[in-house]
């Protein structure tokens, strides 16, 4: 019999000087250091950090869903 899955949504924020594509990439590799069975990621919402009338970063809000472990009984 198959067992049922829990799994866990988190919310990061990726940043890039190049493009929100860069940065959500930015913010899944990075949680890929420490987070395990990454399944999902969502862009939630994309924004700039303007100076001076000038874009000088761009960010990416994403929900990231990944796989709790769970021990067999």
């Amino acid at each position: 019999m198959a067992k049922d899955s829990i799994y866990r949504i988190t919310e990061i924020v990726g940043t890039s000087k190049i493009s929100w594509e860069d940065a959500a990439n930015n913010a899944v590799k990075t949680a890929a250091k420490t987070l395990r069975d990454l399944r999902i990621a969502e862009i939630e919402k994309l924004d700039m950090v303007i100076e001076d009338g000038k874009v000088i970063a761009y960010r990416a809000r994403v929900s990231l869903s990944f796989k709790y472990e769970t021990k067999s009984k």
